[in-house]
């Protein structure tokens, strides 16, 4: 371009800047800094001598408003700079001793994390950073006004997600799983705005990065390459990148003492200080993938805003122990009076007897229920179905009780056998407990109360009997597929729910900006 029409082209940008200024007040002079000092005593570059910070705040102002659908939190970012009359809050604090540096060095290497740099914008800042530490690489006033309101908004943008993701995860579980009730605490206002006030960005960024011993070992195999066994390089990358991410969310017990239940293990333990002092096999609901062998792929959860899991997974979730009952009364849920108790009730007339099961309606007894047509399709609607305590009743001897909205306990369970199997997804829901009198010493420990359960449980003339745990005890129903012990051995179980299927597609997604 002639060097006449350079001048004229600047000079017709810098007008219409200065005819925009006039929508900020004009009633009370704005102190702002001095963005020009902080810009050239750091870059040598001369562009920076004489930037104007009313002409910048109006260009930053015009930047948030046309960018706010790539942001994250774009209400936050921009009440925050709207407080701060529109200046270059980040770049003026950590441009000065190439502090700026750092995050494009954190951020392009999230892959450790199994994370995409690419949702960080990790190579957009690391191009855009290394312009202003190169002197001459930006040329003009507009260059200038505009690249510097495109860095400090995209460094607002990825440095509060990166922030978040180390802190608490990148995905919220709430959002992304239907039967998910684990507390979990998620990233709020207040703690995304301290991220502007960080003095030392490197000793920030240091301290947010997970340390647990899990973590770092699950980030070891994944930048190894390791290959679990009987599963593919991708299915272990998932499997590992899933597993990363459920360390992130805070949502670990805290208490003392407390259950664990891991689903996809099949397993339970008792922890008390941080040792497993109980540990035994478990039967949880069943999932979309019944015998372990088929290929998860083909639940494509993309565009979905949840997971549609199967009918009778076991949710995730936490809450108290408060109580058990020995020689249960179950109260049949009305799907499987529907779709099990009354089909086998038409087909045998003495079943009902043979199991134990008294037939309610309205809430009162039915004296006798083999005049009933079970065949009628609402007959599991009309009638309810309760089963007496017995050796055949299908919660065994004792059933644990928490407080959840899904119905959902520990329990023991006539049906041993399905303890040998290796895929012990085949209950209705619950959780089916290997050794119940184990598990009851372990919370009640010696005493008045485990000696009633255990001569209770052994009665031949078995009542239903309540008996409360104090204190209570945590319960935790989690969904791990990768894990390390003790031994450092790393272990991987099969995604039987497809659970990290569906946190993999929220990653992608993430990745291709959606």
């Amino acid at each position: 371009m002639h060097k006449s029409n350079r001048s004229k082209t600047t000079l017709i940008f810098l007008l219409a800047i200065a005819s925009l200024s006039i929508i900020l007040p004009a009633c009370k002079k704005k102190v702002r800094s001095d963005i020009s000092k902080v810009l050239f005593s750091e870059t040598r570059n001369k562009v920076f001598k004489d930037l104007n910070a009313d002409t910048f705040a109006v260009i930053m102002k015009r930047t948030l408003e046309q960018g706010k659908s790539k942001m994250t939190n774009p209400k936050l970012i921009t009440s925050f700079y709207e407080s701060k009359d529109y200046e270059p809050i980040l770049i003026l604090q950590h441009l000065p001793k190439g502090q700026l540096k750092n995050i494009p060095e954190y951020l392009s290497k999230t892959g450790e994390h199994g994370l995409d740099p690419r949702i960080f914008s990790a190579e957009q800042i690391s191009t855009l950073t290394g312009k202003f530490y190169d002197k001459k690489a930006i040329k003009t006033k507009e260059e200038a006004y505009q690249d510097l309101a495109d860095l400090e908004l995209m460094l607002a943008n990825s440095f509060i997600n990166y922030s978040n993701a180390m802190q608490f995860g990148i995905l919220s579980p709430r959002k992304i799983y239907a039967n998910y009730y684990t507390k979990t605490k998620r990233p709020d206002s207040i703690s995304m705005i301290r991220i502007f006030a960080v003095k030392d960005l490197k000793n920030y960024l240091d301290s947010i990065q997970p340390k647990m011993p899990q973590y770092l070992a699950l980030q070891k195999a994944l930048s190894e390459g390791v290959v679990g066994p009987q599963i593919d390089k991708e299915e272990t990358s998932r499997i590992l990148k899933a597993n990363l991410e459920r360390l992130r969310w805070k949502n670990k017990p805290s208490e003392k003492k407390y259950v664990l239940v891991n689903i996809a293990d099949f397993s339970l333990d008792v922890i008390d200080n941080n040792k497993s002092v109980l540990t035994m096999k478990v039967c949880v609901g069943e999932g979309r993938n019944k015998d372990l062998t088929a290929d998860l792929k083909e639940y494509d959860e993309t565009g979905l805003s949840k997971d549609r899991p199967f009918s009778r997974e076991t949710p995730q979730l936490n809450s108290m122990i408060h109580s058990v009952q020995v020689n249960p009364v179950w109260n049949i849920p009305e799907s499987i009076a529907t779709n099990e108790i009354t089909k086998d009730a038409a087909k045998d007339r003495f079943y009902l007897s043979n199991k134990n099961i008294d037939v309610y309606k309205d809430g009162k007894i039915v004296e006798d229920p083999e005049t009933i047509d079970f065949s009628a399709a609402d007959a599991g609607k009309i009638y309810t179905f309760k089963q007496r305590p017995g050796d055949d009743n299908s919660l065994g001897k004792i059933k644990f009780l928490f407080q959840n909205d899904e119905s959902v306990y520990l329990h023991d369970t006539p049906a041993k056998a399905a303890f040998n199997l290796p895929m012990r997804a085949v209950s209705h829901g619950c959780v089916r407990v290997e050794k119940p009198l184990d598990l009851a010493l372990a919370l009640f420990g010696e005493g008045t109360k485990y000696q009633t359960i255990k001569k209770e449980m052994q009665s031949d003339k078995p009542e239903a009997k309540d008996i409360v745990l104090s204190p209570q005890v945590a319960v935790y129903l989690t969904y791990i597929t990768a894990w390390t012990d003790g031994q450092n051995v790393l272990h991987f179980r099969k995604d039987v729910y497809g659970l990290d299927i569906v946190l993999d597609s929220y990653l992608q997604r993430l990745s291709a900006g959606k």
